[in-house]
């Protein structure tokens, strides 16, 4: 019999990676052996496409199978191989014609019964297929979304083994029409207009958002903190085209897609647990699969109760905050992550958290510095602003008035997100908070009074070079928020508000 050969492909870290699956039977005793560096799960598939062709009503030869998974120095893991080492069998022992197989990409999963199940990282092996000239691309219906939502890819999904052997036969089936966009991570229900007061608190995640900025919120237990930054979705506009492929890549490898889902269009926002360990924060794994810092690419990674996350876990991310990528080396490979993300924290003042409240605080000074040395110097110095967040007194919750919506902020977002865009149009950046120390030079200049001001501040309170950086990137935000040209001395001052932590101190 002649060896057929079939595409498909795997993926490493988010990117595809084109394989070829070659099946040769020959006469000798029975046996199934699949090659080419696969690991359990790719091997454990033998038995699954065995049942699948029997159960399907085809014919599995009793003879000597080899598949051979090529190139073989490449390791192949995942069950996305099932169906064409089944299709590679069904050809080579003439139960099937597909003499154009080299125009098609084919990849799902087996089920005993001869169904196909969703399979991981379809998004980016789509995207693969497309730079390889591959535009056709047979999938598990599941997985039809995904594939569709990709220009110029015509996908054809199926339920069976049985269904895409008729269509092979007949080709009587026209692509799937990408139907919907997901608004996936925004809830209708939740608006800026229900948070009782805190109208300084909503100003800095406004100016945060503009410029995408890193923001750490002190404040009591009970003060609004998880309540706002939940709310931070709602006033982020939509995603572009290439970021939400960027985002929706993410989601795909890791198995975070629900099934017939197609882009996100939305800013994720991720919550990690304080537990949470190091490998789940920023990736890794025997699978080298991406972290939270990954999975909040291009939305908002928030971490509550910032200062009970064990401190080594909080120090890996100084590289992340400031490359916006994340590369892992492990003995399984070498991969690379994005993780462009708008970090908010949150956490109360003290190990009491009355500390600058109306209740009294039990804790000493001692215990204070000592709580809050829990964020160290290189990350405080990578947070762009910091706000206290007061607790509302029985008066004012009594008087409140409901405030601005979403809606009218999330405009103002959108002005000064366009101001940046259209400034840094040739610069390979989006926001502020990206920009570099030439480009805080040509676009962050201030007048003398400005200038004298942030020098005394400057001077009397120590500043590293980052945090002088900080305070210009954020009043360039700032002004970008007042459609101003220039930065003014009040958009400076609002930004050195914007450095007190707690007790009054600059950092």
């Amino acid at each position: 019999m002649v060896a057929v050969k079939l595409n498909t492909s795997s993926f490493l870290g988010i990117e595809g990676s084109i394989v070829s699956v070659e099946v040769d039977i020959e006469r000798g005793l029975p046996s199934f052996n699949i090659v080419g560096l696969a690991d359990t799960s790719v091997k454990e598939s033998k038995e699954r496409v065995r049942a699948s062709i029997i159960n399907s009503g085809f014919e599995f030869p009793i003879k000597k199978i080899v598949v051979n998974l090529a190139p073989a120095d490449m390791k192949k893991a995942g069950s996305l191989f099932d169906l064409p080492i089944a299709l590679g069998i069904l050809i080579c022992t003439g139960q099937m014609n597909f003499n154009d197989w080299e125009k098609f990409l084919i990849l799902g999963e087996l089920s005993l019964s001869g169904t196909l199940n969703k399979v991981r990282g379809v998004l980016p092996i789509t995207l693969e297929g497309i730079r390889n000239h591959i535009k056709n691309f047979i999938v598990p219906f599941e997985n039809a979304e995904e594939c569709s939502s990709i220009k110029g890819a015509n996908c054809y999904a199926f339920e069976n083994l049985k269904q895409i052997a008729y269509f092979i036969k007949y080709r009587d089936l026209m692509p799937y029409k990408h139907k919907r966009k997901t608004s996936k991570f925004l809830s209708p229900s939740l608006d800026f207009s229900d948070v009782f007061g805190q109208e300084g608190c909503k100003r800095a995640l406004e100016v945060a958002c503009a410029g995408n900025h890193n923001i750490l919120m002190a404040g009591p237990p009970g003060s609004g903190k998880t309540m706002m930054a939940k709310r931070v979705p709602t006033i982020l506009p939509d995603l572009s085209y290439e970021k939400s492929l960027e985002v929706t890549k993410i989601y795909s490898v890791t198995g975070n897609l629900n099934v017939n889902e197609g882009l996100i269009i939305r800013p994720p926002f991720r919550n990690p647990h304080h537990t949470s360990t190091t490998i789940s924060l920023i990736g890794g794994g025997n699978n080298l699969m991406p972290g939270e810092i990954s999975l909040a690419h291009n939305g908002i990674l928030f971490l509550d109760e910032v200062l009970e996350f064990k401190k080594n876990v909080l120090e890996v991310l100084r590289q992340p905050l400031e490359e916006k990528k994340i590369v892992i080396n492990r003995a399984s490979g070498r991969v690379s992550f994005p993780c462009n993300f708008m970090t908010i924290m949150a956490t109360n003042p003290c190990p009491c958290g009355n500390f600058a409240s109306e209740k009294p605080c039990t804790c000493t000074d001692y215990e204070r510095r000592r709580y809050i040395s829990k964020l160290s110097s290189p990350i405080m110095d990578r947070i762009d602003l910091f706000t206290f967040v007061n607790s509302l007194d029985f008066k004012s919750i009594q008087d409140y008035k409901k405030s601005e919506s979403s809606k009218l902020i999330r405009k103002r977002v959108e002005n000064a997100r366009k101001i940046q865009k259209k400034r840094f149009k040739n610069q390979g950046i989006y926001f502020n908070s990206e920009m570099n120390s030439v480009l805080i030079k040509k676009y962050c200049e201030l007048g003398g009074n400005s200038l004298k001001l942030l020098e005394k501040v400057y001077s009397k309170y120590n500043l590293t070079t980052r945090a002088y950086s900080k305070i210009l990137k954020v009043s360039r935000t700032i002004a970008d928020l007042d459609l101003s040209e220039s930065i003014k001395e009040s958009h400076l001052i609002e930004a050195l508000h914007y450095r007190k932590f707690i007790s009054d101190n600059f950092i």
